[in-house]
């Protein structure tokens, strides 16, 4: 493995950091109905003998700013999808009738968004941390480059100065959507 193949690995690996970090917070509700809040909850459907995103379940629609509507492609599935949005963390209840689900979201009071800013911070934290094992991996490959005579001492030390550049850049992109996120949650 050369120095710019292994710099390409390690910014893949920061990047699906980030772009993980940026899912997670879509899924954390802000007040206004986004079918984003629900799409991607796992349903255990035992009539089809699997597991499935409720994407790919039904068809999530937003009538109202306060409101979801889930119809459901094979309405034997309400009841699974049902379930599911109960036994999820996102302190939601819907109204089954029948043929598919109205799912009121409800205001968020002051202490609920401050408990969603913590949320956040920890997602947020994940990502870094998974950012800084892209760059320990980084850093190791350096040394067996090294080690292996394929780069120079100074060949190493760039390498090591453009792995610490691609953290920087990425941690500081993680701390943009956080704070973002974190506005938006916190605005009523």
């Amino acid at each position: 493995m050369d120095a710019e193949e292994a710099l390409m690995n390690v910014e893949e690996a920061m990047s699906k950091a980030v772009e993980h970090a940026t899912q997670e917070f879509t899924s954390i509700r802000t007040g206004k109905a986004s079918p984003a809040l629900v799409e991607n909850l796992d349903v255990n459907v035992p009539s089809y003998g699997s597991v499935m995103k409720l994407k790919g379940l039904a068809v999530i629609t937003s009538p109202e700013p306060r409101m979801l509507m889930i119809s459901p492609f094979d309405p034997s599935t309400t009841e699974d999808i049902d379930k599911a949005i109960r036994e999820s963390k996102l302190g939601l209840n819907p109204v089954n009738e029948g043929t598919k689900l109205r799912l009121p979201i409800p205001e968020l009071s002051e202490e609920r968004r401050r408990e969603l800013v913590k949320t956040v911070k920890t997602m947020a934290e994940d990502a870094r941390v998974s950012i800084r094992g892209a760059r320990k991996d980084g850093m190791d490959a350096g040394k067996k480059m090294k080690a292996d005579n394929s780069i120079t001492e100074d060949g190493q030390r760039d390498y090591e100065t453009e792995v610490q550049d691609l953290t920087n850049k990425f941690v500081k992109q993680v701390d943009e959507l956080v704070e973002a996120k974190e506005k938006e949650v916190m605005t009523v």
